[in-house]
């Protein structure tokens, strides 16, 4: 049998794919990732003569890992991609499928520490304040970027919400994020006037009549899909003057940032993010203290290189 003839992934990878989709209540986005990073396993044993069910050796991993320096992957995407491996292996050992997980003794790559990229205070305010244009889309949009933003929100969950997450008169946000776990966050009340001027007077003008469980709509009366959001971030960042490469992320990296910058709790931001390990959170304050030390650098009189001018200042002085 060719391979163009086997099925695109194994059933029995199809049906660990599902027992993580409902007992371990996985994010789609996170589900296809492992989907695409189990396929890329599969074909390569394939190539060996070799099942996805079948026992492996060490060595065989190892050489799969190697593989892939030859494709150029990122070491974040190879981390990911053990991380889809381990729980592989430890579900064909549960069932009684193999005797030995052959990752077991393999030491996890170290993910290199990337800082989030992040706009100013500055870049928020010209993004968020841009002139409100009389047509409904438009008002939609700034309404979303000011939630997203005073919220935290990733952008699956701001286009994913509904009317029954949203609480104008207590001003907050229940979210459904990662692993379908539910929080509450405090939007305050720019947003929350804003919100309520859309629910009153642009929405129902989007809906005609129509009737939508999901809070932010087209003019078909459906909601936006993440790329329909992104084009319109892209284009008020255009208008904002914002040059630098921009995604709906980076308003989530800036609340976080913006909020420790303030002084707030490294605990409540981790809640607010809805990050179920602190180390996650942690890394914003990575990002604070990169900025305080280029502070530093820049100000603080007893520099290397000021002090090298001024001794040589006085050397010339007759």
């Amino acid at each position: 049998m060719t391979e163009s003839t086997v099925p695109l992934l194994d059933p029995l990878l199809e049906r660990y794919l599902s027992e993580l989709r409902i007992e371990g209540g996985l994010a789609t986005n996170t589900l296809e990732s492992y989907r695409r990073d189990l396929l890329r396993l599969q074909r390569y044993l394939r190539r060996h003569q070799l099942s996805i069910g079948d026992s492996v050796s060490p060595h065989r991993i190892r050489s799969f890992l190697s593989s892939l320096k030859q494709e150029t992957l990122s070491a974040a995407s190879i981390a990911r991609l053990l991380s889809a491996m381990r729980g592989w292996y430890r579900f064909l050992v549960r069932e009684n499928l193999v005797e030995i997980n052959p990752l077991r003794d393999m030491t996890t790559v170290r993910r290199p520490v990337r800082l989030p990229r992040t706009l100013t205070h500055q870049e928020v305010t010209a993004l968020l304040e841009l002139p409100v244009r009389d047509r409904a889309e438009n008002q939609r949009d700034c309404v979303m970027l000011e939630l997203l933003y005073a919220a935290g929100l990733r952008v699956s969950e701001l286009i994913g919400l509904t009317l029954s997450q949203i609480d104008v008169n207590l001003g907050c946000v229940r979210v459904v994020g990662k692993g379908a776990k539910e929080r509450v966050v405090p939007i305050g009340q720019t947003a929350g006037k804003m919100l309520t001027d859309y629910l009153e007077h642009v929405r129902p003008g989007l809906l005609k009549g129509r009737t939508s469980r999901v809070l932010f709509i087209s003019r078909r009366g459906r909601g936006l899909t993440r790329q329909a959001f992104w084009k319109l971030l892209l284009q008020r960042a255009r208008r904002a003057g914002i040059s630098k490469p921009i995604s709906p992320h980076m308003l989530r990296h800036s609340f976080a940032t913006h909020l420790l910058e303030g002084g707030a709790d490294l605990r409540a931001v981790q809640s607010m993010l809805g990050h179920a390990d602190i180390a996650t959170t942690q890394i914003y304050t990575h990002v604070e203290s990169s900025r305080l030390r280029h502070i530093h650098r820049r100000y603080f009189p007893r520099q290397l290189g000021r002090r090298r001018i001024r001794i040589e200042n006085s050397v010339k002085r007759p």
